[in-house]
């Protein structure tokens, strides 16, 4: 890695070498060329920098702590420590770049925010923030993961966002996500398809990566604050990769510092029982950006699982994919049993009750902690568990 990094990738058409671009029609393309020159414009402007970082001070409570978990690290080893973006306004670290593409729109005029969600948390963050700045919003969800996250759709309708449903194939993420591309076609001018990932055809990946780099940066400098030194491991679950990405980003220069991240075993690793793109994956093409993508005999997109809604997506950040070819993070799965375990782990020996996507994360940092003993492991952990309380009640109750 060298200090020049975040101004060498992405190239200036989107790439992360062979991954990323913007494989869109023609229509889109124009749109999404205003959308890159405008945040080129802005994100550099004293005006927009300095809103950005107050709606961050005074608005969604940042900077977020990084907690040392005395009793988890007792039971199984290491030193365990987690960057609680759980705290972050709304519970998840997704109010970071949602407030960023939101505060982008309202300079661009625009007037409405579309969006997909899976565990809902960035439908939640994206009707705050359409509310905070008095933007429509419009979230499309899958019908499962509606049932499943049911807490988060009623707090988005509380918070004024209308709310779709989406009913065709497995009627999960990926589904979400082409009916809110569907949507925005629509009305490109008027409208701003706020991705809710390091996902899509440029430059989303690079500016949902630059919002959520505040992570990294606070987390580094929390950490050495705390100890004196760097973590052993940096751990963050992987769907499409958002907040990975933006613990990964503060410490990417540091060769010292193992990066580790964790996508969903799910039931077994046979195909469409789980969502391990980084490992079973091959490069392909997906929502208009090429990545790792697990695909079925026919080269489509395959059917994907995860107890985790937020993670049960094919595909996965085109930085992602460049990073694992790099060698410079290893890319690992958990089970679904391992995800739950932890979840309970975590809950009843530090009192913090985590979403089912960090849990993946925390059943990790376990498994590293029992092998390295004489570790440190910074856990990101992007969510709180109350979006999944009901799920995991009906399906694994207080017997577990």
């Amino acid at each position: 890695m060298s200090e020049n990094y975040f101004k060498k990738y992405p190239s200036k058409d989107g790439f992360y070498k062979e991954y990323g671009g913007a494989f869109i029609p023609p229509v889109l393309e124009e749109e999404m060329n205003k959308i890159n020159d405008a945040y080129y414009a802005i994100s550099k402007s004293h005006s927009f920098i300095s809103e950005l970082r107050s709606i961050r001070k005074h608005y969604q409570g940042r900077p977020t702590p990084v907690y040392y978990c005395n009793r988890l690290s007792e039971k199984y080893g290491g030193r365990i420590y987690l960057k609680r973006e759980d705290l972050n306004h709304t519970g998840a670290h997704k109010l970071n770049h949602c407030m960023g593409e939101a505060l982008l729109a309202k300079y661009m005029g625009k007037k409405k925010l579309i969006a997909e969600t899976g565990a809902g948390q960035h439908g939640v963050a994206l009707a705050t923030a359409a509310a905070y700045f008095g933007l429509e919003c419009e979230i499309h969800m899958g019908e499962v993961d509606i049932a499943k996250e049911h807490p988060n759709v009623v707090r988005m309708k509380i918070l004024g966002a209308t709310v779709v449903p989406v009913s065709h194939g497995l009627k999960t993420l990926k589904e979400a996500v082409d009916s809110a591309f569907q949507s925005y076609l629509k009305d490109p001018v008027n409208t701003i398809y706020c991705i809710g990932s390091v996902v899509g055809p440029h430059p989303f990946p690079m500016m949902v990566r630059d919002f959520q780099r505040i992570v990294g940066i606070e987390a580094r400098e929390q950490f050495f604050e705390m100890t004196g030194e760097l973590p052993d491991s940096v751990v963050a679950c992987v769907g499409g990769g958002s907040n990975a990405m933006g613990i990964f980003s503060g410490f990417l220069d540091d060769e010292e510092c193992k990066l580790y991240g964790v996508e969903p075993g799910g039931r077994s690793l046979e195909l469409g029982d789980h969502a391990a793109t980084m490992t079973l994956g091959k490069p392909g093409i997906i929502h208009g950006f090429k990545c790792y993508l697990l695909q079925d005999e026919k080269g489509e997109p395959s059917p994907v699982s995860s107890v985790a809604s937020g993670l049960d997506y094919p595909g996965v950040g085109p930085e992602h994919s460049m990073l694992k070819d790099m060698d410079r993070v290893n890319y690992d799965v958990v089970s679904d049993k391992e995800t739950i375990d932890a979840f309970f782990e975590l809950s009843r020996l530090e009192g913090i009750i985590p979403a089912l996507e960090s849990a993946h994360a925390v059943a990790y940092a376990i498994k590293l902690a029992q092998k390295e003993k004489q570790s440190s492991i910074l856990v990101n952990l992007s969510g709180r568990g109350d979006k999944d309380l009901d799920f995991v009640m009906d399906n694994y109750g207080m017997n577990y």
